[in-house]
């Protein structure tokens, strides 16, 4: 029972990167290369961040929510931004379009995440002898990591790769950017500063993971209308 429970939570946390990928034209134009790379910067940003937390922010007796730490802590978390910008302008892509470039990156950006993050929790928690519904909320924070990964890497590449952008969008498009990168912030705040439990800070995720994608894909696709 243990290991069943522990298959089903893989599945859950880590089966939508392998579905998208596999159901959109990712794979039809070889695109893991470039996820296999985005997940690579991932893992160099994230040792980047942790030495930066090591450094400058101070270990909490308690968990109570500190604003001077968490506003640190948000500016840290900017550090994905840069190493998002690397990962679509200064590695060496395939010949793929703008299109399927933002997809593959946030795609890697966001396994690697789930890895680092949930693969040992997962794997020492899950096969525990009593039954916990934490893990199968772990899996769903982890859907609505790809879709806020994959969002990011969508207004990520607006700003960087499309130069002709309808000027009245540019606003727009930089707040949510800075809404999508501030969301680990976000999170804390509910659960620590207004005491939310895990399961509505899940519940509110996959719903805001949901509305940003919205709004993403109708930038997008404003940005790629020509101009008149």
């Amino acid at each position: 029972m243990t290991l069943f429970h522990f298959f089903n939570c893989a599945i859950l946390t880590f089966g939508p990167h392998a579905v998208y990928y596999s159901a959109t034209p990712l794979s039809e134009y070889d695109t893991l290369g470039t996820s296999v790379k985005a997940a690579l910067v991932y893992l160099g940003t994230a040792l980047v961040k942790l030495v930066c937390l090591a450094t400058f922010l101070k270990v909490s007796e308690n968990d109570s929510f500190d604003p001077y730490q968490e506003l640190l802590h948000a500016l840290i978390g900017f550090i994905d931004v840069a190493g998002l910008y690397f990962a679509l302008t200064q590695l060496t892509h395939r010949n793929i379009s703008q299109n399927h470039k933002f997809q593959a990156v946030g795609l890697g950006w966001a396994f690697a995440d789930s890895v680092l993050h949930r693969l040992a929790p997962l794997w020492v928690g899950s096969r525990g002898l009593e039954f916990t519904w934490d893990y199968i909320l772990q899996g769903l924070e982890a859907n609505a990591n790809l879709v806020f990964s994959i969002s990011l890497a969508a207004l990520g590449s607006l700003m960087w790769l499309r130069k002709n952008k309808p000027k009245t969008l540019i606003p727009i498009i930089y707040a949510c950017a800075g809404i999508l990168a501030t969301m680990p912030s976000i999170m804390s705040y509910l659960r620590r500063g207004l005491g939310w439990h895990f399961p509505k800070v899940v519940g509110f995720e996959l719903f805001t993971s949901l509305m940003m994608a919205f709004i993403s894909l109708q930038l997008f696709s404003a940005c790629q209308r020509p101009s008149s």
